[in-house]
């Protein structure tokens, strides 16, 4: 990749270990503590996907806390356990390489942004929590819009933004939909694929494949 300005980061999944709620709690859960926030992390996203179809937006803490319902239900974890999984979910681990990798790409002068579905207080609070206030010029979020991704009104917020083209950023999610919207939205979409999965067959094909982020250092 030549003639990148900016990198724009995906911030759950691909910053930010959305599982490490529950991994936390999974001496109180026990062993369905990994499929109970796989299918916690899943009602979540299909919640933003029908809430921007059907028109109903409501913001990504609500969305949060009405798939954590669902999911505790399922899967028949004690209701009194809402609250902690909550609070954990507002402080979210890193992935390991996430806080270095990031460190060296301020070094080298990229302007470095969050774009999520995010508001803006929760995402605050996991830069925050993780000791990366320094490192991002600019911590995005789809509350600009009042829609979810992969709307393109959302991959339009760092363009308004910074008023530099499509193809001088970087776009990196974890998420292979994302990653799709991203790049036929026009960015350079990089899949950060960390769990060996099979890319979505929508219209795109990533720029390249990294297993983690630390792998972007030698792209750039």
């Amino acid at each position: 990749m030549k003639n990148i300005k900016a990198i724009i980061f995906d911030a759950y999944g691909t910053l930010f270990d959305v599982n490490s709620a529950a991994e936390k709690c999974k001496n109180k859960i026990g062993d369905k503590w990994e499929p109970f926030a796989n299918y916690w992390r899943t009602i979540q996203l299909e919640y933003t996907w029908l809430r921007s179809l059907m028109n109903r937006h409501e913001d990504f803490w609500q969305v949060t806390e009405d798939s954590l319902d669902k999911s505790m239900k399922v899967f028949k974890i004690n209701a009194l356990m809402k609250n902690e999984l909550l609070d954990l979910y507002r402080v979210l681990s890193t992935f390991p390489e996430v806080s270095e990798t990031l460190k060296i790409l301020k070094e080298k002068k990229y302007k470095l942004a969050i774009l999520s579905n995010g508001t803006p207080s929760l995402l605050k609070e996991l830069v925050s929590s993780n000791n990366l206030e320094n490192i991002f010029d600019d911590v995005l979020s789809v509350e600009e819009v009042k829609t979810y991704k992969p709307h393109p009104n959302v991959y339009s917020i760092p363009i308004k933004k910074y008023q530099i083209k499509k193809n001088q950023f970087a776009y990196l999610s974890a998420n292979s939909w994302d990653v799709s919207a991203a790049g036929n939205f026009g960015f350079n979409a990089v899949w950060v694929n960390r769990n060996k999965n099979i890319f979505d067959n929508l219209d795109y094909k990533p720029i390249t494949e990294i297993n983690n982020l630390s792998d972007l250092n030698n792209l750039l």
